[in-house]
């Protein structure tokens, strides 16, 4: 098991760039995940839509984030994620992955840090959240 991090209120861990988004990247998470919807794989289908082109899945975003802090603190010290999205990721997109510790507290013997967190994409957040971790103690 690692070593719980060592972080601060307010710290800011080391961000993660991804992208840009191709649709094989959209392709290869509908095939892991399930999700079919033409608005990720089908031009004519999305210039219906009102949506200039395919669209990534918010699954896919999220996924990422996921494995953002779960590569940062260790996934054996994740207590919560939740997220909420927040604005489409069309092909082409760049995801900057990121969070900053916004509270530390003791709880039942262990320093749980509570992290609000971002993916955001060219024009600003696409996934927003918020996850617990165990951290070194003080």
């Amino acid at each position: 098991m690692r070593t719980p991090a060592k972080v601060r209120v307010g710290d800011t861990p080391d961000i993660r760039v991804v992208g840009p988004v191709t649709q094989t990247d959209i392709v290869q998470f509908a095939g892991a995940g399930g999700d079919f919807n033409p608005l990720h794989h089908d031009p004519g289908f999305v210039a219906t839509s009102g949506f200039p082109v395919v669209i990534a899945m918010g699954q896919m975003q999220a996924g990422i984030l996921a494995g953002w802090l779960s590569d940062t603190f260790g996934v054996e010290h994740v207590r919560s994620f939740g997220v909420r999205f927040v604005a489409p990721v069309f092909l082409g997109d760049t995801l900057t992955l990121g969070g900053t510790v916004a509270s530390i507290d003791e709880t039942e013997g262990e320093s749980l840090a509570t992290l609000d967190l971002v993916a955001s994409g060219d024009k600003g957040p696409v996934v927003t959240g918020s996850a617990t971790v165990v951290v070194a103690s003080t």
